[in-house]
């Protein structure tokens, strides 16, 4: 439940505004989170490692039955597990989704499924369909992202199937489906079919392939509104990687094991470094990273400082880091005590953050809006600085639910429910004078923040 906030300040270089970053505590008890996603409604569907599939409801609420459970069918050792999920763009009207897990025989496996016709909240577990097996010749480097892209096509994000080093070179083999982006059509072909654009298709190399040259990308994403790719890749030594393309730009050569990063690390037989595409960020492990965590382009519109800035983080190194699109990054104070694993969305485009020990999934806000400022979901909270009360007026699309308030260590000093008419009156006489935070939930879940000054 909604207990707890974090803040946590940025300062933006090259940027106009600064934020306030909050993580909000949005759900807890779950086992080891891997992916979060949505299918553009109200639910989130929270992925654990060890096979099961959760719904998260917009209140942070977890369905006591899950969506699906294959706990019996996923290898949960280390780097392997359930990892991936993807709801087809079709899902409204077939059903689909599909998983990518790791096998007892510690393969990667990607399956086809379909929703319960009779309950929106369960799947058919009978009716997984394996489109593709590839075998894993170690435990570790198994990627597991699996999205749609902006053309339809499934994408699907291999390491380089493990150990260190690649040290078979499978990465940069356009033979091996390992190291590597793939991209198949689930619509044709049994069981799938292989799009015409794919950059090997009628030459040497497998057609699956989309792109080469990566180690063990930990989530990638597509921006929706500008369609590009952005992948996280996990380092090897010395250095973490943040790559962006044009989800159009076919055959590209990411650089593993060749470089890590932008720096060498086995050239030979190489192809030129011309023929290669750099990062637009690396991060070094002497800054404590040691597993980078990809996210998403904030495309929401709660907080408009967010717009266009690309989301991730680090397995030992728990600040979230922004990018914009001229490739300048700045990184949060650390959230310790958290080994983020995966980042999500809802229908709206909000963040969400997931920690992978505490099994706790945060709603990433930013506290820095003036209370004055508001979109067509905001409401309008004065007077500021208040004196023993507030006013809530109710936005020009939503009616205010609930309001929350917070002191800035994160405690709740107040949870009340509102009426639905235009303004809502919050008794406040007992509060020291001080900085506060204000939650407001809207009548269609959205969960919107405020700072309010005491006097």
């Amino acid at each position: 439940m909604k207990t707890s906030l974090f803040f946590i300040t940025f300062l933006f270089l090259n940027y106009s505004h600064s934020q306030i970053i909050g993580l909000q505590n949005f759900a807890s008890g779950f086992t080891k989170p891997a992916e979060i996603t949505n299918i553009g409604d109200d639910r989130l569907f929270v992925v654990e490692q060890g096979g099961i599939i959760k719904i998260l409801n917009s209140n942070g609420t977890v369905n006591s039955s899950p969506f699906l459970n294959i706990t019996g069918q996923v290898s949960t050792g280390g780097e392997q597990g359930l990892l991936g999920l993807a709801f087809h763009p079709n899902y409204a009207s077939n059903g689909f989704f599909y998983t990518n897990h790791t096998n007892t025989a510690g393969n990667t496996v990607i399956t086809r499924y379909s929703v319960d016709n009779a309950n929106p909240n369960l799947a058919n577990p009978s009716s997984g369909t394996i489109l593709l097996t590839i075998a894993q010749p170690y435990a570790n480097h198994n990627g597991g992202t699996l999205k749609f892209g902006p053309d339809g096509y499934l994408y699907i994000g291999m390491g380089d199937g493990g150990s260190g080093g690649d040290p078979e070179n499978r990465a940069q083999n356009i033979n091996e489906l390992l190291g590597k982006m793939l991209r198949i059509d689930v619509n044709s072909g049994t069981p799938y079919g292989i799009p015409s654009s794919n950059p090997y298709v009628g030459v040497a190399g497998a057609d699956e392939i989309w792109a080469i040259g990566l180690r063990n990308p930990w989530k990638f994403s597509f921006d929706k509104t500008l369609g590009n790719l952005w992948i996280a890749d996990v380092g090897q030594n010395n250095v973490e990687e943040i790559n962006v393309a044009p989800a159009s730009q076919a055959g590209i050569n990411y650089g593993w094991r060749c470089y890590e990063g932008n720096d060498a690390y086995n050239t030979v037989s190489c192809a030129s470094q011309t023929t290669m595409k750099f990062p637009i960020n690396t991060i070094n492990h002497s800054s404590g990273a040691c597993s980078v965590t990809g996210g998403h382009v904030y495309n929401g519109t709660a907080f408009p400082n967010f717009k266009g800035l690309y989301f991730f983080t680090d397995y030992c190194n728990p600040k979230i880091g922004m990018i914009t699109s001229g490739g300048t990054v700045t990184y949060s104070q650390a959230f310790t005590g958290n080994n983020f694993s995966t980042f999500g969305e809802d229908k709206n485009g909000e963040l969400y953050i997931a920690s992978l020990n505490s099994g706790t999934i945060y709603k990433i806000i930013d506290t820095s809006l003036p209370v004055d400022t508001f979109d067509q979901t905001q409401f309008a909270i004065y007077p500021n600085p208040a004196h023993s009360e507030i006013i809530i007026q109710k936005s020009n699309k939503n009616y205010p639910v609930e309001v929350t308030l917070f002191d800035m260590e994160g405690k709740m000093l107040l949870k009340q429910k509102t009426e639905n008419k235009k303004t809502n009156s919050i008794q406040m006489e007992h509060l020291s004078k001080g900085l506060y935070i204000v939650t407001v939930k809207n009548d269609q879940g959205q969960l919107l923040t405020y700072k309010l000054i005491f006097e």
